[in-house]
């Protein structure tokens, strides 16, 4: 089974049926339990509604500036930024089960639908700029800036949502870590997919997916709006000189709790930039 679903078919299906949606992972189609996520690109004027059913919803508005309601609540104009590489946080909606998002489009904008199972234990909700965690981790070329959008900083029943900036020529998911055993607190299991998206568009990333016993083990190469599926393993990722890689994770499993565990192999690594 391949781990990465290119944009490039289901754009071209889109833009044959009208339809905006460029990437879509279900639990069924992926052959696991907790992740889903949609990607739309909408002209403005356009609008989209997603019914939250037995799920949560996280809607980042990555790129643009829309109109957002759920049942109960509404917000006008959010939206800060016209890609996600102008080094802002994103605005994004929280939605519970049992209650719906719609985006409508104010200028051209790409919005990402986050999924996991949810309980219906918090309200709806605008997550601000302001409400994000920004940090920076690494050195050298294995520097890369983090923003937690639905992470630590927000709470949520399963879903954990956060964004990452990799300068050009560097590495990040560096070293190789994996969360795919359940065994806390030495290690959460936590499924995971990367939205990724390039500067200058027209460049690649690799990212490799592989576990222990190489039972799974791909090297991608992997292009603006692709998507990468993890469902166990280590995923490092590493960046081309003259491009910056962005990509937006989307973590659930049985826990709400990220807890990592480094590749034995590479973790000397850590070490050695101590000292750095």
């Amino acid at each position: 089974m391949s781990h990465l679903l290119s944009k490039n078919s289901l754009s071209k299906n889109s833009q044959q049926t009208g339809q905006t949606q460029t990437q879509l992972v279900t639990p069924k189609s992926a052959n696991w339990r907790y992740v889903g996520f949609e990607a739309h690109q909408l002209k403005a004027g356009e609008s989209i509604t997603i019914e939250t059913a037995t799920d949560e919803v996280c809607a980042v508005i990555l790129s643009g500036k829309a109109n957002a309601n759920t049942k109960l609540e509404a917000w006008k104009n959010i939206g800060d930024r016209m890609s996600v590489f102008d080094q802002k946080a994103p605005y994004s909606v929280y939605s519970p089960a049992q209650d719906e998002i719609r985006i409508e489009a104010i200028t051209d904008v790409e919005v990402a639908f986050c999924k996991a199972p949810g309980k219906g234990g918090f309200k709806a909700k605008l997550i601000s700029p302001e409400q994000c965690q920004y940090e920076t981790r690494g050195v050298t070329s294995n520097t890369r800036h983090v923003c937690n959008i639905l992470f630590g900083n927000e709470p949520a029943d399963s879903l954990l949502v956060c964004e990452v900036i990799t300068p050009s020529g560097g590495w990040s998911s560096y070293p190789p870590h994996k969360h795919d055993t359940d065994a806390a607190p030495a290690e959460t299991q936590l499924e995971e997919t990367y939205y990724h998206k390039i500067d200058p568009p027209q460049g690649f990333v690799f990212q490799r997916v592989y576990t222990d016993d190489r039972r799974i083990d791909e090297t991608m190469a992997v292009e603006d709006g692709d998507l990468v599926m993890v469902p166990e393993g280590y995923h490092p990722v590493g960046v081309p000189h003259g491009y910056q890689s962005y990509y937006l994770n989307v973590m659930a499993g049985p826990s709400r709790n990220w807890i990592f565990h480094n590749d034995p192999d590479h973790e000397w690594i850590i070490e050695r930039d101590k000292q750095v």
